[in-house]
């Protein structure tokens, strides 16, 4: 037996904890932007994120609500992406705190900031990967809004790099789960794909 759910019956806010329990796991766009005078900061979570195309390189996330990060993206057109790993876990559930616009978060969480080489938005030092982006486009879709920017740099702290490629074991990206749960990595397992070549036939 299945339960049904319709959306438009359980309301929007119950159906949102439905949808972010089973789109599981999430990676995190840990979005560092600039106000518009580029005096103040933000540092923000936001785990609707994930690769919009290769070539060019965008990435995209999805702003629930216009939060700061929005608003200083249209203002500037720039921002980075920094990977969200599991030693800085409490300080990166502290910027998802609805701070004013005029705190910069880096100082209120306590996260030590590096300049970008691209970009004008600071990078999180100890965030092993960093995305510099500029705004390549917007959507605005129901009560959000989707950013997609072009990855005009990125920056991976050598000690995270394996083979020539970043590695996972050493990136330790968390994911949001359901509710107030996060991800670990955990286990990784590799299986190749087989090319329609090799595929057994009957």
């Amino acid at each position: 037996m299945r339960i049904d759910y319709a959306p438009e019956s359980l309301g929007a806010g119950a159906f949102y904890r439905l949808l972010t329990s089973v789109v599981v796991p999430r990676p995190i766009a840990w979005v560092s932007t600039l106000a518009a005078d580029g005096t103040t900061a933000n540092l923000a979570p936001h785990s609707f994120f994930t690769v919009a195309c290769t070539d060019p390189p965008i990435v995209q996330f999805t702003s629930v609500g216009r939060k700061d990060s929005l608003r200083n993206i249209e203002a500037t057109g720039e921002f980075v992406v920094n990977l969200a790993p599991e030693p800085l876990f409490e300080q990166i559930n502290a910027s998802a705190v609805d701070f004013p616009a005029e705190v910069d978060e880096f100082d209120a969480v306590g996260i030590e900031r590096e300049p970008s080489l691209v970009v004008g938005p600071p990078r999180v030092a100890a965030s092993p990967v960093a995305l510099e982006c500029r705004l390549h486009s917007t959507l605005g879709i129901g009560d959000s809004t989707l950013v997609l920017g072009q990855v005009v740099h990125a920056a991976v702290h050598e000690d995270a790099v394996v083979d020539g490629r970043p590695d996972i074991r050493r990136l330790r990206p968390l994911s949001r789960l359901g509710g107030n749960e996060w991800g670990t990595v955990g286990e990784v397992r590799e299986l190749a794909r087989i090319p329609y070549r090799d595929w057994p036939t009957a």
